[in-house]
């Protein structure tokens, strides 16, 4: 699993006019992307290290501050564009695989006691953001 964070003072995505999901204040704006190796247990470890990870004002982590997160899934994460000018998308896992470890990292990071909001998987979504910063870091588990 890839994931792009964002350290954020707001988010918010919009799918079809209307405000799915937005966090207000210091947090994390979270893409996830899934290629085909991924597992349940590494989405696990994922939204460990995003609850814990000290990028936050002062060196201080979402589990800190308590924290809101905004994740969203992204499978272009894993696009290939060092050939031609088109990027492939061979290493991004098929929704059906995808959409379930995502939707995981989102209920592990509930269970450690994160607020999480989240954007619409496979929708055409405008995420608007105010990097922090900036702030922006790729974390691979």
């Amino acid at each position: 699993m890839r994931a792009v964070v964002q350290r954020v003072d707001g988010a918010e995505v919009v799918v079809d006019g209307e405000t799915v999901g937005a966090i207000h204040g210091e947090g994390l704006c979270v893409l996830v992307g899934v290629t085909h190796e991924d597992t349940a247990e590494k989405a696990a470890t994922l939204a460990r290290k995003l609850w814990s990870v000290r990028i936050l004002e002062g060196e201080k982590s979402c589990s800190d501050v308590g924290a809101p997160l905004l994740v969203i899934s992204q499978f272009t994460l894993y696009g290939d564009a060092r050939k031609g000018r088109r990027p492939t998308w061979n290493a991004a896992a098929p929704g059906e695989v995808a959409e379930p470890l995502v939707d995981e990292v989102v209920a592990r990071l509930r269970e450690l006691g994160a607020t999480v909001e989240t954007g619409r998987f496979g929708a055409d979504m405008r995420v608007s953001l105010t990097n922090h910063g900036p702030f922006t870091i790729v974390i691979d588990v």
